[in-house]
């Protein structure tokens, strides 16, 4: 999903998602299956506005402590598994007509349908059809851990046919002349694994474990994007044919995001 080369823009996204970039995504474009086994040091010019994160192997605490407090204490490990860089793109100042875009981030909630290896593996994999290029920023696996994928600053194919409906009205952006446009140029995508028995058709399953959401909320709470600019691939989509996230709680998931934001 190459189009022309035009100016990457990127600022404004990436201002108001830096905290999500979480150290190691800031910079250069990263290579393919990097390996990282320890956090970098935090950039001087970056320090004061990143949020750093610590991989946590302690246990979650005993299901009788009051759920907020649960959630206060609470750090999600992470993983880094860098996508395949044909699955991913620079975020454009124009779009294919040349026209200026200056949109302001939103954040879609995607599911895999799948093991979170199966799909990790599939943005790994370097695909020549463009119609088969896709990626998320971030996964957030069954047990809460956070799987970085593509750094925010580029633009990860998430929803190929798509508009969000807002404020502002109708806005999507064309960024290649043979396919649709959508938000994916001012997106930042993040996806739960999805449940054992969902990994089918069906249009609901048992639903996202509670470390899942608190990792989702805990990322989010990370970055300055309201929450009527955060969505659901459902909700974007223009194709009819995507319906993930299938049992999300969203009262559940904006009560702690409103928790970790006080």
């Amino acid at each position: 999903m190459r189009g022309n080369v035009w100016i990457a823009r990127g600022f404004l996204i990436f201002s108001q998602l830096t905290a999500l970039i979480i150290v190691v995504m800031v910079g250069q474009k990263p290579q393919e299956n990097q390996v990282i086994t320890s956090m970098p040091a935090i950039p001087a010019d970056i320090a004061s506005s990143v949020v750093a994160v610590e991989k946590v192997t302690q246990t979650i605490p005993s299901p009788q402590i009051n759920k907020f407090e649960l959630v206060a204490n609470y750090q999600p490990r992470y993983e880094i598994s860098w996508a395949h860089p044909n699955n991913y793109g620079q975020r454009y100042a124009q779009d294919v007509n040349g026209v200026p875009v200056n949109n302001q981030s939103i954040i879609v909630i995607h599911e895999t349908v799948n093991s979170a290896t199966s799909a990790i593996n599939n943005f790994q994999t370097p695909h020549n059809n463009e119609n088969a290029q896709v990626s998320y920023h971030t996964l957030i696996k069954l047990d809460g851990t956070v799987i970085y994928i593509v750094p925010p600053k580029f633009r990860a194919f998430g929803a190929g046919n798509s508009v969000f409906r807002g404020a502002k009205g109708i806005e999507t952006v064309k960024t290649h002349t043979q396919f649709p446009p959508s938000v994916n140029n001012f997106a930042y995508h993040v996806a739960f694994e999805t449940p054992l028995d969902g990994r089918n058709n069906s249009k609901s399953h048992s639903g996202y474990t509670q470390v899942q959401y608190n990792s989702l909320a805990w990322l989010i709470a990370q970055s300055s994007v309201p929450e009527n600019r955060i969505t659901t691939h459902k909700a974007v989509d223009r194709s009819g044919s995507r319906i993930d996230p299938r049992s999300f709680d969203r009262q559940k998931f904006f009560d702690i995001l409103k928790f970790y934001r006080q």
